[in-house]
């Protein structure tokens, strides 16, 4: 469940890093890797739960 919410909120924080006014403003944190990242823990824990059933 937690990292379902990671990606919702980093591919939020993604969108809103792109659509940002000032193109100067970038921030530091690499979001499309973070979003790619708790997809995989995402799918890896649901895979490991169905196995379990």
């Amino acid at each position: 469940m937690g990292t379902a919410a990671m990606v919702l909120v980093s591919g939020f924080a993604d969108r809103r890093r792109n659509r940002r006014r000032n193109l100067d403003d970038a921030g530091f944190m690499p979001w499309p890797l973070i979003q790619i990242l708790a997809l995989l823990a995402t799918v890896i824990l649901l895979a490991l739960a169905a196995k379990g059933f």
